[in-house]
């Protein structure tokens, strides 16, 4: 049986735009449209302690498959475009279960 995959992205938001990266992610529909994706288990959003600007991003996929296919998504383009905007720098940290 194939592992789940949690993923863990670190988002450095340009100066006082954490949050509204954020909101635009909620607002326009990103983040419901990724839980409707068939083996997205979890997809939620904290901030930082210290600093609004640092979002940590939780991912939870079924399958390291379903992730590969949620990277293929026509919606995905409008988060790569949301992220070149409001954000400074990523890191990403994956983990199967």
């Amino acid at each position: 049986m194939e592992s789940k995959l949690l993923i863990h992205v670190t988002y450095q938001a340009k100066p006082g735009r954490g949050r509204e990266f954020v909101r635009q992610i909620v607002s326009q529909g990103l983040r419901g449209k990724i839980l409707a994706e068939d083996g997205c288990l979890q997809y939620d959003y904290f901030f930082s302690s210290e600093s609004d600007d640092t979002v940590l991003l939780v991912e939870l996929w079924e399958t390291a498959a379903h992730q590969a296919v949620h990277m293929t998504q026509p919606h995905m383009k409008a988060l790569a475009e949301l992220k070149e905007r409001e954000t400074l720098s990523t890191t990403i940290q994956k983990f199967p279960v």
